[in-house]
């Protein structure tokens, strides 16, 4: 009897979430891998969405569906099964589903740049007439500086810098997000930064994207974090190539940036 009211309270607790991504590289390193299999893990289950071009800037995305451009690729995973549907079109990307949530984000070298993102109130604003789900919510996806030794021709734009990067990437949205109505952030690359003070500069595979185990892993416990408001600390599910001790640094870094990036909407939400 226990037994079976410890599953019917877990059940009643599942949750079934519609996510989509408005990305480009940066959104297939967070959401493609391990996402779908955390929340299983606890039970909940989502349908991921990632509207994907590499590279794509918010002014792109907004050109993209003023004009129909069919560059896009639209994965999906549902059932913890992927999909890629190419040569898709944003448009369509947005009614294949009533979404829950659909993210925002910007282009890697302009991330920390608040004008590049003069353009995104429009964005949103377009995203939203689009959307079937009418209590669909439009969220910021705060990406992740470069490895310190990038050799990307874009980190000279934060002087080399990894710390001016991420500082600059958390004062854009602390600057942009409220000027648009956006009041809530996945945090990404806050996740990260923390999980570099512990494991050193070994989040990514390259001068920009994340690493296929611990780069992923820890962006994929933010949002699974942020997308079920579960604590990915008691999580049970990890990828086989990550150390039992790596599994409880990200876990922690990833749930220490949900309560920092709690913090920084209520404080720009107080102004």
């Amino acid at each position: 009897m226990i037994a079976l009211m410890l599953m019917i309270g877990t059940s009643a607790q599942a949750k079934t979430i519609k996510v989509l991504a408005i990305g480009n590289s940066f959104s297939e390193d967070a959401v493609e891998n391990y996402l779908y299999e955390l929340a299983a893990a606890q039970g909940d289950s989502l349908v991921i969405g990632n509207a994907y071009i590499g590279g794509c800037s918010i002014d792109r995305h907004l050109d993209n569906l003023k004009t129909g451009n069919t560059d896009y690729a639209f994965r999906k995973i549902v059932g913890g099964k992927k999909t890629d549907q190419k040569k898709s079109r944003l448009d369509s990307i947005i009614v294949n589903e009533p979404w829950d949530i659909i993210t925002l984000q910007q282009a890697s070298p302009l991330s920390g740049q608040p004008a590049s993102c003069k353009n995104l109130g429009e964005l949103k604003q377009m995203v939203l007439k689009l959307a079937t789900n009418p209590n669909v919510e439009i969220v910021w996806h705060l990406t992740w500086a470069y490895p310190q030794k990038s050799r990307s021709g874009a980190f000279k734009n934060y002087e080399g810098s990894q710390e001016v990067m991420f500082d600059a990437i958390v004062n854009t949205a602390k600057e942009v997000l409220p000027t648009v109505g956006i009041t809530r952030c996945i945090p990404s690359g806050i996740a990260i930064q923390l999980a570099r003070e512990d494991l050193g500069d070994c989040m990514n595979r390259d001068d920009i994207h994340l690493s296929q185990s611990l780069g992923r892993f820890a962006t994929a416990c933010t949002w699974c974090e942020f997308l079920t408001k579960k604590s990915v600390i008691y999580n049970s599910y990890w990828p086989d190539d990550v150390s039992g001790y790596d599994v409880k640094v990200i876990h922690k870094s990833a749930h220490r940036a949900i309560k920092i990036i709690e913090k920084i909407m209520d404080e720009i939400s107080e102004k």
